[in-house]
């Protein structure tokens, strides 16, 4: 068995060194290797962003392409994609855990109105503020996948009013306790209605993408705030920025974006309302990672079913 690592733009090493010792783990003899052109054709292949070249020369005899990071929509749309390639993303890998306490952070920060009281430090000012308890903010997230479901949680045991939505309804037997969870058959709308943040935890597909236009921000409580973990092109950036210059939403943090790195001039950088991140809500933790894509390996090739694998229809 032969498996290929291409990581398109970054590095593989921490592959190189975690997957081997994965797979033995999961009992399975397999040759590993840094993809490079006229290489003999791999078994499987563990990939990031995948070009259009090795999509040509190795695509058609894969058996699954595994993605390296939880979104999928950069093996997508990359052109040769064969149709029958079966697409397996990673589940949580540790993601959830770091994605969780990324939004508590940026949640409690504007709940406590830590930049107002940063402020007032470098003006020297000792400043009172009075500020809303967590259980009369109802924090919405859109998107419930398995990162969104921990963020949900974790939210709700810090004591803030959740609500989840998801595309399609889901068996009630698997809510969590005290989040209120809704789906298209309520309406976006009513989702939105009287949230005080938004948290984007959905998967850039055809329907999300430019999802959150100044209209939808403006159904939403007055102010408010968002925060963003799941994908740049989820917003309009320009309806953000009247949002935020309106008065609509009270700040902004942002994790991703349309452009990464986010150009210099690009005036998130400096607008006195957004938080800007690069992209470090949560990282691929390897071990984690590698352990789940061998044991994916392992059943596959004992001809069993596996989970995460993705929905082109959907989109992920």
């Amino acid at each position: 068995m032969k498996i290929c690592i291409h990581i398109n733009g970054g590095r593989p090493d921490g592959w190189l060194a975690a997957l081997p010792e994965a797979l033995r783990s999961a009992g399975l003899d397999a040759e590993v290797a840094v993809w490079a052109p006229g290489d003999t054709q791999a078994d499987y292949a563990i990939s990031w962003s995948p070009s259009p070249a090795f999509m040509a020369e190795q695509g058609a005899g894969l058996q699954a392409l595994f993605s390296v990071g939880a979104g999928v929509d950069h093996i997508l749309g990359v052109p040769g994609l064969p149709d029958s390639l079966p697409i397996i993303r990673v589940e949580d890998a540790g993601m959830g855990a770091q994605m969780a306490h990324y939004v508590s952070w940026a949640a409690l920060r504007h709940l406590y109105g830590f930049d107002a009281l940063q402020a007032a430090q470098r003006e020297r000012r000792w400043t009172h503020r009075l500020f809303a308890e967590a259980d009369s903010c109802t924090v919405g997230v859109l998107g419930m996948g398995v990162l969104g479901e921990q963020v949900a949680a974790t939210l709700d045991g810090l004591g803030f009013a959740v609500r989840g939505f998801s595309r399609s309804a889901r068996d009630p037997q698997t809510y969590i306790p005290g989040v209120q969870h809704m789906d298209a058959s309520h309406g976006l709308d009513a989702f939105l209605d009287g949230l005080n943040m938004l948290v984007l935890l959905a998967p850039l597909t055809r329907e999300t993408r430019d999802l959150i236009t100044l209209d939808v921000l403006r159904r939403m409580a007055r102010p408010s705030y968002l925060i963003n973990v799941a994908r740049g092109a989820l917003v309009v950036e320009h309806d953000l920025l009247a949002a935020l210059d309106e008065g609509t939403l009270a700040g902004a943090t942002l994790d991703v974006f349309r452009t990464e790195p986010l150009p210099e001039s690009h005036p998130f950088w400096t607008h006195p309302k957004v938080t800007v991140t690069p992209h470090i809500s949560a990282k691929t933790v390897l071990s984690t990672s590698a352990a789940q894509i061998a044991g994916k390996i392992a059943a596959l090739t004992r001809g069993e079913a596996v989970s995460g694998v993705v929905d082109r229809g959907r989109g992920y």
